[in-house]
Order: structure tokens, then sequence, then C-alpha cells
């Protein structure tokens, strides 16, 4: 026999203070940010909203008033506080309601609660610091793309950074990242010569103008050191603690994400979806979080939402698993997807575990046609991909109490794969006069026959 070798435990750079020191550094940052998001959530059972209605979450005027008054802080720092509790996680809206996050509810006990909570700031540091005026949007997203290296050469340095030699790594990097979008005229150009007249060039898609890097340079490390990831001398930038072990960590997500354990990494989401179908449930949340982890999140989950849109059944519940490792940043697409009848149950599903509904529970949120389509397009899959016994098993998953109730209510809900499941049904079950039941309620769907 031999021993199963694992990845050891990465262990963080040299003099990087333990999770305690890093996580008190983290709640100084976010203080203002902690009181704002008590005040606004008083109870863990949420109250009234105190956001603005229409203005994506911003605090209301009124709010801002009286939370200034008070916390003893100006109008200014309670909305930026406001913002920042947001960002990290520390209070969520639901609907009309107000309610503290997950983070907060275990602020002053977990550590690694609020270490994330910082991280996500972090991750946000281009809207907690909000890029000069008069600047092209694609000149900015150049320089946002291009900071982790900036932050690379801040770590390996171990110490002060002169600002020229980030300026001289910033350039480079975006040439490179210009480079590989290659960005170079297409289309008929004119002939070379004295006569030939001029002509603009065609880019092949939108480029940034050529603008000076040192201003938003400056930009982004203000930015950062907004929020406690860099401090700032005149000519020289610094990463903090709390900087150093981010950067630290981000590098672990990317050696994670490139030895993904079952080799989907650098697949499509519907086929690293297939690939983890044989899976047990805790080898493919690995695998989904190497998948992910190699991808911006935003382009992740409408990749995944695309795989649970098409005709296989079993890459939608995947799917929706994927998205439970994704939590947080995925709530505002997976809400959207509700409106999408197909998607409806699983995302209704994913919002009630999401909000903190046990997942036993969580069916309650669902009306009885929504669980029976559930039910139907959990027997498609059972049917395409699973074992007879499974699928003669899912009956008891029915919400209805009988059999003839829930062939009536699946006659009813239109699933496209309706036939299929009740014809597959029928030849799986060891009841005879069952499966003649269920045999003909199949070609009722078929005939459109009652």
């Amino acid at each position: 026999m031999t021993n199963r070798r694992t990845r050891p435990a990465p262990r963080p750079p040299e003099g990087t203070p333990p999770p305690a020191e890093l996580a008190r550094q983290a709640r100084i940052v976010l203080a203002d940010a902690v009181r704002v998001a008590r005040w606004a959530s008083p109870s863990l059972r949420g109250g009234k909203s105190h956001a603005e209605p229409g203005q994506a979450g911003a605090l209301s005027a009124a709010a801002v008033e009286q939370a200034a008054a008070d916390l003893a802080l100006t109008p200014a720092q309670v909305r930026a506080a406001w913002d920042r509790a947001r960002l990290a996680g520390l209070v969520e809206l639901h609907g009309d309601r107000t309610r503290p996050g997950w983070r907060l509810r275990a602020w002053d006990r977990d550590e690694a609660a609020v270490l994330r909570g910082w991280v996500a700031l972090f991750d946000a540091w281009s809207i907690v610091h909000p890029a000069p005026d008069g600047i092209a949007a694609a000149s900015v997203a150049e320089v946002v793309e291009a900071v982790p290296q900036v932050l690379s050469l801040l770590q390996l340095s171990a110490g002060p950074v002169h600002v020229p030699a980030l300026l001289d790594l910033l350039e480079q990097r975006v040439a490179e990242l210009r480079e590989e979008r290659c960005e170079v005229p297409y289309g008929p150009q004119p002939l070379p010569g004295p006569a030939a007249p001029a002509e603009p060039l065609t880019p092949a898609e939108p480029t940034a103008p050529d603008v000076p890097l040192l201003p938003l340079l400056d930009w982004a490390l203000e930015g950062m050191a907004a929020v406690g990831a860099l401090t700032l001398r005149p000519g020289l930038a610094t990463l903090t603690a709390l900087g150093n072990w981010a950067v630290w960590v981000k590098l672990e997500q990317i050696c994670v994400a490139a030895q993904s354990p079952a080799g989907n990494i650098e697949q499509s989401a519907e086929d690293m979806l297939r690939g983890c179908a044989r899976l047990t449930p805790g080898p493919a949340r690995a695998e989904y979080r190497a998948w992910l982890a190699a991808r911006p999140v935003s382009s992740a989950v409408t990749e995944l939402l695309e795989a649970a849109r098409g005709e296989d059944a079993l890459l939608r519940g995947l799917a929706f698993e994927a998205l439970r490792v994704v939590g947080a940043p995925a709530e505002a697409d997976v809400r959207a997807a509700a409106d999408d009848s197909s998607l409806r149950p699983y995302a209704l599903l994913w919002l009630a575990e999401h909000e903190g509904a046990d997942p036993e529970d969580a069916h309650e949120v669902l009306t009885r046609q929504e669980s029976t389509w559930l039910w139907v397009d959990t027997a498609a899959a059972v049917a395409d991909h699973g074992e007879t016994q499974v699928l003669v098993r899912h009956l008891d998953a029915a919400v209805q109490s009988t059999v003839p109730a829930l062939l009536d209510e699946v006659r009813a809900i239109g699933h496209p794969r309706t036939v299929q499941v009740l014809v597959a049904l029928a030849a799986a079950h060891p009841d005879p006069a069952l499966a003649k039941a269920v045999r003909r309620a199949a070609f009722q769907v078929h005939t459109g026959g009652s």
C-alpha cells in the first residue's frame, strides 16, 4: 500500500503576522463600516431599509443625517462607511429590508470572516476610490487589469518601492495587454505614396487612448492605500502587512487553480460540469473552486447560467451547486435568473439558502407548481444519467401525496421533458398497475388528450 500524497498547506511569507493580528488590523480599517452597518441593521431579523429607493443601495439623505448624529460622524464619513459595509458584505439589501450580512454577525468572534470581508474590500479598491474625471474608461480598465503585477513587484521587494519603478512596470504591462488583444488596424489601407490620401485607420476594437499613466498609477496607489493595503510616502509605496498577506492569498488562489484536481480548469463551464457529474460533493466543490479561481467572477457566473439554460437537466442542478460556491457575488445574476421559468425553482432555492434558510427547509419557498417542475427536471436528469432504481425512488420526493395527483399536476405544468420522464418511469417501475397509469399519462401528454 502507498500513502496518498497531498499538497502541503501553504505557508504565508516570512514575517506575516498571525491571523489574529491581521484580523485586528482589518477591524481597524473597517471600524466605521461596522458601526454604520450595525446602526442600519439593529435586529438580526432585519428592519426597514435605510437605503434610498432607486439609488443602487445608497443611504437616504434622512438616514445619513440620523446616522451622522447618532454615531458622531460627518455625513461624508457615513456615506463612505456605508459603501464599504456593502462592499465588504457586512450588510445586505433584500427588497425593502436591510439585513446584517453573515460577516457582521460573526465579526467579533471569527477572524476568517473579518479577513474575508477585508479582502472583498481590497478587491473593490477601484470602487472605493473612483478614478479621476476626464479619463477614458478603457484606460482605467487597463490599469485595473495591470495592478496585480504592480502588487507582485511590491511584495517581491519586501519594502518600499520607488514610484518610477512601478510606473515602468505599469507601462510594460499595459503594452502587453494591448498586444495580447491584437489592437492592430484591419480593412483596406491606402497604398504608400505621395498621392495617397490620408485616411483614418479603423481599429479592430475600441482601444484606450494614449494617456499618461502616471496620474492613473497615483490613483491606483491611493485607492489601495484607502483600503489599508499600502502606505505611501513621497515617491515611495510599501505594502502593509494586510496588503502583503492579500497578495499572497491571490497568488495561492492561482496556484490552486493551476492544480485543478480533476483537470477541468481550462474547460468551458458545460464541460467542467460534465466532468464533475461523477464526483462526490466534496471533490466536486474543490473542482468548482479551482475553475472559479481562474476566471473573473462575473464571466464565470454568466457562463454557469448559460450552461444551466441548456437542455441537460443534470447540468442545471450542477451549475447551481457551483454557484453556491460563488456565494454573494452571484446574487444579482441568480435573482435575475428567477424570471426564467426553467431556472426559477433552482434560483429560488439558491436565494433562500443564501439568505440563511436551512437547505432542508428551503423548498418551502417554492409554489406547488414550481416544486412539480423541479421534480420533473430532476427526474429528467436521473433518466438521462442515473440508474432506474433511483428514478423509482424519486417518486418519494414529489410533493403530491398520491401518484394520480402527481400525474395530474405533472401533465398540467408543461415541462418539455414530461413525456420522456413518464415513459422512463413507467419502464422502470416494478408495479404493473402503476406503470400502466404512468404510460397512459405519458400518452395523454404526447397526444394532448385528457
